[in-house]
């Protein structure tokens, strides 16, 4: 048995090896779909959010929650007691507001209390988009990211796939529960794109929609004009391969709880092994046909040695009508 399960591992794995080395040859030359710093075409939409702007009046909560039929909360909009604690989007709110307090800077300046929205990035390479494996979320030409629920098997891959933990899931609903996010105001059964409400209703213009390229063009001007507001830095500008909503900060963005993360999107890796290893779909039936066959192999290698052996002593057996073989011992106990 021991030699069996060694002869067995060790064909396994020379199997993938050599699977792995054909995938290789076989598969061409990836690159990632979004270069770092390369910016998406004028179809391509986005949100602005400048955080010295921004006056946590929660204008935006409330027209979102409007927009989205969504359930009106215990507490009315105008209400500050929210900000007491960090809170994220749910199923019952697709963007929210946080409020970080005003502290000293490095140059003894006093930085003001910041408030700083959340909400779907809508990525331009999105990793939800590219986990699920029904094809449920999908990324538009304006660049928002919809979701499908009639076509929707609950797997939850896209909330383990998105960099920003954003996705939320309807657990209280056993029958249809549905992955809840922003959708940027786009509504696929209307055939009408993106146009947030949030940013509509934003009373200061802390928020502003428009195109993508141009949004990066008014925020390089912004902080060129005034490099004692302005973080030297666009966030999601570059982040993940670049995403739709873009950030201006008077502080380390990461204070604001936005996360460090790699410029290089997520999908550009796990889509370029799947291709190489899926191509054509020869690979793995390959492997699993050549494993397959290694498991029929030693089955009857076992099963022959087993009758070389019955053949040569015979005696050591007898048959019972419902049991099958049994030691003579054994026959004569019973």
């Amino acid at each position: 048995m021991g030699i069996d399960r060694r002869f067995f591992i060790k064909s396994g794995l020379a199997t993938m090896a050599g699977g792995y080395l054909a995938a290789q040859e076989m598969a061409p030359e990836t690159k990632p779909a979004n270069e770092p710093g390369k910016e998406a075409d004028q179809h391509q939409m986005g949100c602005l959010v400048d955080t010295t702007l921004c006056i946590g009046c929660r204008k935006c909560e409330e027209a979102c929650n409007r927009r989205n039929n969504l359930p009106k909360p215990d507490l009315p909009f105008t209400d500050k007691t929210p900000f007491r604690e960090k809170r994220r989007p749910s199923v019952a709110a697709y963007t929210v507001v946080n409020q970080y307090p005003g502290r000293p800077s490095a140059d003894q300046r006093q930085v003001k209390d910041t408030f700083c929205k959340v909400q779907c990035m809508h990525c331009l390479k999105p990793a939800c988009v590219s986990a699920c494996i029904v094809g449920a979320l999908v990324k538009a030409a304006d660049g928002s990211v919809i979701y499908n629920p009639d076509i929707c098997i609950g797997c939850r891959y896209c909330m383990l796939a998105c960099p920003f933990e954003i996705p939320a899931y309807e657990y209280n609903e056993p029958l249809k529960p549905r992955i809840i996010k922003c959708e940027f105001c786009a509504d696929p059964a209307k055939k009408t794109g993106a146009n947030p409400a949030c940013a509509a209703a934003c009373p200061t213009e802390a928020l502003l929609f428009g195109s993508r390229p141009r949004l990066l063009e008014i925020a390089r001007q912004r902080i060129k004009r005034r490099p004692d507001r302005y973080v030297s830095h666009i966030y999601g500008e570059q982040e993940v391969g670049g995403t739709a909503w873009l950030y201006l900060t008077g502080r380390p963005y990461t204070e604001l709880d936005l996360l460090s993360l790699q410029t290089a999107a997520p999908p550009a890796l796990t889509e370029s092994i799947q291709h190489s290893v899926y191509k054509f779909g020869a690979i793995p039936l390959a492997l699993y046909g050549a494993l397959a066959g290694v498991m029929w192999f030693i089955r009857r290698s076992r099963r022959l040695k087993e009758e070389q052996e019955k053949q040569a002593d015979p005696a050591n057996s007898t048959t019972d009508s419902t049991t099958g073989p049994i030691s003579k011992k054994q026959g004569e106990q019973s």
